[in-house]
């Protein structure tokens, strides 16, 4: 059985004459008999009452004129549904990002897709750079948003796009000396305690931070590492330590935690957009010309 027989039965059982159904097909009458003869013997059951002068549907016939309806309308809607992934505007998309990502351009970015693109589920998964790395190599995620840089050997199979710049900031605790202060110098915190990202977590943040100590001539004692933001601030607002943090960290709010500006300039901490390079879907590229429509920013 194939379409054509089904949109065959459709036009006789809609016209229940089969020389208007043959005229309306475009074909001779006696094939369509044919055709039709053929379908019934395929089905094992008769979809027509036939006489020289009328032609009805059985009652085997008028259910199946409604099932076919129904495959049709089916069959329609998974047209338009793969029309739609085929351009990017159904489907699913897999996301990554750094927790600071979620204080800064994450949450404003996904707002607009998810206006843009309500159809493409979305799903969202805090990870550290690294993790987004090797997951997107992995074909486990399809966009992430991380802190270069990227080592050398990935950075030939992804593509990446900066989407933030950001100054560093110290966040303390609120009971510390240094909070008084409106803005405090490197060389402030040569002696003090530090809670910093595993190197091995985010390099490159890692090493600005590094750099940045060095500029105040000190390297930093390390007293306690942290994987996500948020623990990191945990710790300060316990009195543990200081930390250096993006400057979109300000928008987590922590009780016991405060953040000061330094006085000299830092350097900038980046986020970028990250993904495959030779295989971007159309929801991919949906969502980076989601990106391309907004400029990149700092916060």
């Amino acid at each position: 059985m194939e379409l054509r027989h089904l949109r065959y039965f459709v036009a006789v059982a809609e016209e229940l004459h089969f020389g208007r159904a043959a005229e309306r097909l475009h074909m001779a009458q006696p094939p369509l008999s044919q055709q039709i003869k053929q379908l019934e013997t395929e089905l094992g059951f008769q979809l027509f009452y036939r006489t020289k002068r009328s032609v009805q549907l059985t009652a085997a016939g008028d259910r199946f004129l409604t099932d076919t309806y129904n495959l049709f309308q089916r069959l329609e809607q998974s047209i338009e549904a793969g029309r739609r992934i085929s351009r990017g505007e159904q489907g699913k998309l897999a996301i990554g990002f750094v927790s600071s990502a979620a204080y800064s351009v994450l949450p404003p970015i996904l707002q607009r897709f998810r206006e843009a693109f309500p159809e493409i589920a979305l799903t969202l998964q805090e990870l550290t750079t690294n993790v987004q790395l090797q997951q997107l190599e992995d074909n486990r995620l399809d966009i992430g948003f991380v802190r270069p840089p990227l080592e050398s050997a990935r950075a030939s199979m992804l593509s990446q796009q900066q989407i933030l710049k950001e100054s560093f900031m110290v966040a303390v605790s609120e009971a510390h000396p240094l909070a008084q202060q409106e803005r405090i110098a490197i060389a402030a915190l040569s002696e003090e305690s530090f809670i910093i990202f595993p190197r091995l977590r985010a390099p490159g943040m890692y090493d600005q931070i590094i750099s940045l100590c060095q500029q105040g001539n000190f390297s930093p004692r390390v007293v306690q590492e942290a994987v996500q933001m948020q623990t990191i601030v945990s710790l300060v607002a316990a009195g543990i330590g200081v930390a250096l943090v993006p400057q979109s960290l300000h928008n987590l709010q922590r009780a016991g935690v405060v953040y000061r500006p330094l006085i000299e300039p830092t350097p900038q901490a980046t986020i970028a957009l990250v993904w495959r390079t030779n295989d971007p879907s159309a929801t991919v590229q949906k969502f980076l010309d989601t990106i391309a429509t907004h400029p990149e920013g700092s916060v």
